[in-house]
């Protein structure tokens, strides 16, 4: 039996680490334990996001999907000239935009992830902000409806002025030196998936800068990020430098049952050996393997195993992984206990000859392939 969405987040206040770093797939509940963390942290107590400014006595500052639906469009469809992005404002952004008029920092940090030449323009009371396109010529293209990925680049954005805030005004220690209270309760930042609808380079790009502010920040404060990436989880794994002995306790895989139940499962190393498909193969040969097991499809799990480094490590044809000394006839078995098309002389149960050579196939790849040996190594 796995555990409900309030006892993974039990778990995780539990754990006291400075990062966690969660990976699971979409539609997993990435953004449903965002919530039930908040409730563990900082309880609903009503009007959670009325427009307020009063931010001193929240504990947990978080980025999800109600952050993004917090920016929606007006698309003046009647007139179709002048589409805005509309800003509903709760005690966050009316700080940033209001109190601490941070719209310079945002438009700064927004140009940086898209381009010099595309500019917010906030209206007065900062419940909307327009979007132009500065060309080269000294004409200006107004009012243009910008991507979904400028859109999360820019609500990111926003996120990002608050953060950099918060963290600069908790790494001052003595309470009385900082310039603000409001950030003093504060105890955890929880970022959920914010990567939707970005390309690769804008992914990495934010993974850099997020890891930059959370390595900068000197006080107790403590970050959850959770993501669908795993090229995001990647460089957060890597930027905070999570191999590191007794860093990676704070790596999971979140993974939903068919009852509906959850596990939150310690793993070490970044995605490509952790989580990741050929990994399944992996463990799925060896437990047979273990278990005295092994069937025929198992030739056909052990090929694509082959086909998947060989592709990695960049040779031509996975055949040249196997043995020198008996590559041609190794490469003819499994050719044909992965493809034969006589059904009539299949059988399941292999011979134990044959079980002996996944075996052998098996510890030869692991044996003489350095990626293997590390994945090995940091298990």
């Amino acid at each position: 039996m796995g555990k409900t969405l309030t006892e993974i987040a039990q778990q995780l206040k539990g754990a006291n680490k400075k990062v966690q770093l969660i990976y699971a797939f979409n539609g997993t509940g990435k953004t449903r334990l965002s919530r039930a963390f908040k409730q563990e942290i900082d309880p609903k107590t009503g009007g959670d996001d009325a427009p307020s400014s009063d931010l001193a006595e929240k504990k947990i500052l978080y980025y999800s999907a109600f952050t993004e639906d917090l920016f929606y469009w007006d698309n003046d469809l009647g007139l179709d000239a002048e589409p805005k992005l509309m800003i509903q404002p709760n005690a966050f952004t009316k700080w940033v935009l209001e109190e601490q008029g941070q719209d310079q920092s945002i438009t700064t940090t927004f140009q940086r992830y898209t381009s010099e030449k595309l500019t917010p323009q906030f209206s007065a009371d900062f419940s909307s902000v327009s979007f132009s396109f500065e060309r080269g010529n000294n004409q200006q293209e107004p009012h243009i409806k910008i991507s979904k990925g400028e859109e999360s680049n820019f609500i990111w954005s926003v996120f990002n002025a608050l953060l950099e805030q918060v963290i600069s005004e908790l790494n001052t220690p003595e309470v009385a030196d900082r310039s603000t209270d409001a950030f003093n309760n504060l105890t955890y930042v929880f970022v959920d998936d914010p990567v939707s609808s970005l390309d690769d380079n804008h992914l990495i790009e934010l993974a850099v800068n997020l890891a930059g502010l959370i390595k900068s920040s000197h006080s107790d404060l403590k970050f959850i990020i959770t993501t669908h990436s795993p090229l995001f989880y990647n460089v957060l794994h890597n930027e905070l430098d999570l191999s590191k002995k007794g860093k990676n306790d704070g790596c999971y895989l979140l993974e939903r049952r068919e009852d509906g139940s959850f596990d939150l499962t310690v793993k070490h190393g970044d995605s490509n050996k952790s989580f990741s498909y050929h990994l399944h193969l992996l463990k799925s040969i060896e437990q047979a393997i273990a278990d005295s097991r092994v069937e025929r499809f198992h030739f056909t799990l052990l090929r694509n195993l082959y086909e998947k480094t060989a592709s990695f490590l960049g040779y031509p044809r996975w055949s040249e992984l196997l043995p020198d000394d008996r590559q041609l006839y190794l490469n003819r078995i499994i050719q044909f206990t992965s493809h034969s098309t006589l059904s009539n002389e299949a059988v399941a149960q292999p011979t134990p000859q044959e079980c002996a050579t996944v075996k052998l196939l098996l510890d030869h790849l692991k044996s003489n392939y350095g990626f293997w040996q590390q994945e090995e190594q940091n298990a």
